[in-house]
């Protein structure tokens, strides 16, 4: 096949072929942006606890959909808000995303009832999901062409790093103020990420081609049904009636969308582009690597705050060593990829993922933090290694009119890994670990749901003292190692069918659309 037309990112280069005068400044912008928008989904969980007794007063309920509704709004809208981007321009898009997310941030820290801060969170997450997938394409068009593998190794890996930075800074917010402040310190972030994008981001071609308006409804409510099934299923229970009819409608809805999108001369988005292999492979690779990522990100509040007994600033920090091995090795994975192959790089990249998680499972509550760090590390080169060349994979398997699309598959595959992650991982954590309970502790689990079950039985372990203290961190130990065996075993099947559908060269174009 031919390359596709030259309609895809912003060229910020000069006429010998180097980096734009200013892109420095551009790509450090976007970098933030990318960085506020996984922070923002990582941070609020450590303020549950907090948001629970606030003066508020929400219910149990209510606290969950004041995490979960930027979650699900963000999810709703990644793919819709990439193709807006590709008609309407991106750079448009993306201040826009940086405006909403302003205005929410606000809105979430002085909000004086539930339905208004709910509202709020939404609102935030509408804004978060115009930047994402927008951000791809203006970070790629600020480097020259032979360059643009490490803006894709750049932007995988601050999308990696933001969840813990959102962890870190969550933490230490939370150490010394309320609630409130972690929704008002990202405000001036964004605002100062809002005046210096305008500046020098340049502006991008835009795309005269129509957005699927039945496409994006189709998609829209497909997305919220699934989400909401996912997430909640870890709460409610995977056989409960809300759960299950999310999932049916669900999957009945996402028949309709591939029918109808296949009748459409300009979809919003070709299902037929999953019959390619590095499309397929791209998708399903990051959802592996980020079911693993979030995974520890749930266990690590769990474990150094609970077992460990870390406060919640150490707790934040304990993840950091991710991010640093993430930043390090991703651009070394697309030189790796250019010399080696993409296939090899991915497959050593997801089988160090699973090697992690085993690794994870073998502590303790007398385990040093340093082996619990060496786990973390273990995961992160996993994740910089396979990450860049599985996200090149998925971007380049659209036209280049649609970067903007794939950009936004390409977010919406770190959702769903990440949604499934903290869901199902959370599911099998829970399950076991009320299990293993010593009787009188199990007694004050009755009737708490997901998650609450397993922070109320750590909670009463400080009190209780004595050997029952010690059975409850010993249960949780054992059930955390069962749990991620589940998990591990089930990510490495996944991983061995990324690896038969990647072909060598799937993940190193660099340019969307085009072909070898």
């Amino acid at each position: 096949m031919t390359a596709a037309p030259s309609a895809g990112p912003a060229r910020s280069t000069d006429a010998r072929g180097g980096a734009r005068p200013g892109s420095r400044t551009a790509a450090a912008a976007l970098g933030m942006c990318v960085m506020l928008v996984f922070g923002l989904g990582a941070g609020v969980n450590l303020a549950v606890g907090r948001l629970a007794t606030s003066e508020l007063q929400p219910t149990p309920t209510q606290v969950l959909w004041i995490v979960d509704s930027y979650l699900i709004v963000f999810g709703c809208l990644l793919i819709p808000s990439g193709a807006v981007g590709d008609r309407f321009g991106r750079k448009g898009a993306l201040l826009v995303g940086l405006a909403l997310m302003i205005a929410g941030s606000v809105g979430s820290a002085v909000s004086p009832t539930v339905p208004l801060l709910l509202a709020a969170r939404a609102v935030t997450g509408a804004g978060a999901a115009l930047i994402l997938p927008n951000s791809l394409p203006l970070l790629i068009g600020c480097y020259p062409a032979d360059k643009r593998g490490h803006a894709v190794a750049l932007w995988t890996a601050l999308s990696g790093g933001g969840g813990v930075a959102g962890n870190v800074v969550g933490g230490a917010v939370l150490q010394y103020f309320d609630w409130q402040a972690l929704f008002a310190v990202a405000a001036p972030l964004a605002a100062f990420g809002l005046a210096v994008a305008a500046r020098s981001l340049p502006r991008v071609e835009r795309h005269h081609h129509s957005v699927d308006t039945g496409g994006v409804l189709l998609l829209v409510v497909t997305v919220f049904c699934l989400l909401f099934g996912i997430i909640e299923g870890s709460e409610l229970g995977w056989a409960a009636p809300a759960v299950l009819l999310a999932f049916a409608a669900g999957a009945a809805l996402l028949v309709l969308f591939c029918r109808y999108e296949l009748r459409r001369d300009q979809p919003l988005l070709d299902p037929r582009v999953f019959r390619r292999p590095g499309m397929r492979a791209g998708t399903l690779g990051i959802v592996v690597s980020f079911i693993a990522m979030y995974s520890v990100f749930y266990l690590n509040g769990q474990y150094l705050m609970n077992v460990k007994d870390y406060p919640a600033v150490l707790a934040g920090l304990g993840t950091a060593p991710l991010a640093v091995v993430i930043f390090l090795v991703s651009p070394r994975a697309v030189r790796l990829a250019d010399r080696h192959g993409s296939r090899p790089v991915v497959a050593c990249g997801l089988l160090l993922v699973v090697a992690g998680l085993g690794l994870f499972s073998l502590c303790g509550p007398g385990t040093p933090y340093l082996l619990y760090a060496g786990c973390i590390v273990v995961v992160g080169v996993g994740s910089g290694l396979s990450n860049p060349p599985l996200s090149n994979a998925v971007v380049t398997s659209v036209p280049a009119h649609q970067a903007g699309v794939g950009s936004g598959v390409n977010s919406f595959s770190r959702e769903i890994g990440g949604a499934l992650g903290f869901a199902v991982f959370g599911s099998l954590l829970n399950i076991r670990f009320t299990d293993t309970l010593p009787a009188e502790v199990r007694q004050l689990t009755d009737g708490a749901a997901g998650g609450q079950a397993l922070g109320t039985a750590l909670r009463a372990a400080r009190h209780l003292g004595g050997d029952t203290a010690a059975q409850v961190r010993e249960a949780f130990s054992a059930s955390m190692a069962d749990s991620l065996r589940v998990i591990g075993m089930v990510l490495l099947l996944a991983a061995l069918l990324v690896m038969a559908w990647l072909r060598p060269h799937d993940a190193q174009r660099t340019t969307p659309g085009e072909k070898r």
